[in-house]
Order: C-alpha cells, then structure tokens, then sequence
C-alpha cells in the first residue's frame, strides 16, 4: 500500500511538471484571459482538460499505446497540430502589429460562443502528439504488471483533478484585473512573444521526427 501511494505521488508530481509548465495550450489560455476575460478563457482551458483526460483515457486502455507504433497516425496528428500553432502564430503577429485601436474592436474570442472556443481548446490537445506521448510515459511509470483498476482510476482521477486545476487555474490568475493592466500596458511585446513562441513550437513539430 505504502509503495503505492509512492507511486501515485510520483506520477501526480510528473504530471503537474508536464501540466504546469509552459506550453501552446497555456500559452493559448494566458493571452486569452488577459485579452478576452474569463469567460473565454475557461471556455478554451475545458476544451484543453477535455483533450487531456481523452489522451488519459485513451493510454489506460492501451489504445494511444497501439498509435505509438504506428509513425503514419502520429504524423498526422503532428502535421496538423503543426499547421494549427503555425495558425496561431499568425493571429498574434497580427495582433502585435495592429494599433491600440484595432484591438478595441471584438476580438475572434469575443465573437466566438463558449461551444466554439471549447473546440479550439480541445483541438490544440487533441493534435498535440506530444500529449500522446506523455500520458504513455505517465501510465508507464504508475502501472507494473500486478496494477488493478483501482490504479488506473486513482492515476485518471487524480490527472483529471490537477488537469481542471492547472488549466483552469491559468485562465482565472491571467484574467485578474493586474494582469489585464499589464496586457494592455505591454500588449504588443505579449502578442510578439507569443508568435514567436507559437511559430517556433509549430515548426518544431512540423520537422521533428517522433
């Protein structure tokens, strides 16, 4: 039992590191909660803890497992996963070099239902091959050979509740009044970076070989 609960804090320490540190999808949930609210942020952080606990899912049963095997499907999943942080890399570009003006006028995010920007969310993760990988890496180290099911739901449920805590948690810190000053004091800078972190995550995956 004791080895067990090592176990489970070894795993929920690994996934919190990999969770929690910056990424396109935090990336993605900071600038929208500083630029578009709350509301659009949490919208866009459910589609990511979606994303997650679907990979989740999928690796317990083995299925991402099989995918690992198979390059074409992971391809795929990076080629489009590429194009989409590629995609986003636009939009902030664009952003950085638009006028304080422009920025005033409803935004994609504003004009977006919570449904829509729930599906960006999802979407981001679902094409991350890296997520895949990771979760197989997670169920590798918290799974021997005589684990029960009782341990594939504990790992599940306790991934499941820092998901929805890290991700959600990003989208109500950056949504903070200090942190839609700071946006709009350094809008520009913000936009900058994140085209240039999102264009050099896109390319990466792009041309890197899993």
């Amino acid at each position: 039992m004791l080895g067990e609960f090592h176990q489970f804090i070894i795993v929920f320490t690994a996934y919190v590191i990999a969770a929690g540190s910056p990424g396109p999808s935090n990336m993605r949930i900071m600038a929208v909660a500083m630029n578009d609210g709350r509301g659009a942020a949490l919208a866009i952080a459910s589609g990511v803890v979606s994303g997650s606990i679907f990979w989740g899912l999928m690796a317990a049963t083995g299925v991402s497992a099989i995918l690992s095997r198979y390059a074409q499907a992971l391809v795929v999943l990076q080629l489009v996963g590429g194009l989409y942080l590629l995609y986003l890399a636009f939009k902030a570009g664009k952003a950085a070099l638009s006028s304080h003006k422009d920025q005033l006028r409803p935004t994609n995010e504003r004009k977006a239902t919570a449904a829509t920007l729930y599906k960006r969310g999802l979407l981001m993760h679902l094409t991350n091959p890296k997520s895949i990988l990771a979760w197989i890496a997670l169920m590798t180290l918290g799974l021997g050979p005589g684990s029960s099911s009782h341990t594939v739901l504990v790992i599940l449920a306790g991934c499941a509740v820092l998901s929805v805590t890290i991700f959600c948690g990003y989208a109500i810190v950056f949504s903070t009044a200090p942190m839609v000053a700071l946006y709009r004091r350094a809008r520009r800078w913000i936009e900058g970076t994140l085209a240039v972190f999102f264009g050099f995550a896109g390319l990466k995956l792009l041309l890197t070989r899993i």
